[in-house]
């Protein structure tokens, strides 16, 4: 390989790239969960924040040693964003975020009069 392959291919390497995550969303017991794939992004990359009635979502992943002289590289910087819009029935203050596996898994747990209840059939 030349140096002006390896040099092409740093140069590539450098160029960041905005993802937006593959999701799923589940809704059971009160909540919804959303999961997001983001392969690479330690939980430290990772940045939920609220604002309004908008839930963003970033992460970040780097390669894993950047002072070593890249040869050949098909990983490259990657920043993951997704922005959800959340409607009144969301409890904004108990959102939970579990990472696992590359696998971001955001609850939304809903407001308890938004929950759905079982009404009881009476007779006269």
């Amino acid at each position: 390989m030349s140096d002006r392959q390896v040099a092409t291919q740093e140069a590539r390497q450098e160029t960041r790239r905005q993802i937006r995550p593959m999701s799923s969303m589940c809704e059971d017991n009160g909540a919804i969960t959303l999961y997001l794939e983001m392969p690479g992004v330690p939980k430290e990359g990772v940045d939920l924040e609220v604002e309004g009635n908008e839930l963003r979502i970033r992460g970040k992943r780097r390669p894993a040693d950047r002072s070593a002289r890249r040869v050949l590289s098909e990983r490259t910087d990657a920043d993951y964003c997704e922005v959800y819009t959340l409607d009144e029935t969301v409890d904004r203050g108990n959102i939970d975020a579990l990472m696992e596996n590359g696998v971001l898994a955001v609850t939304l747990h809903l407001r308890e009069a938004e929950k759905p209840r079982k009404i009881q059939i009476t007779t006269h």
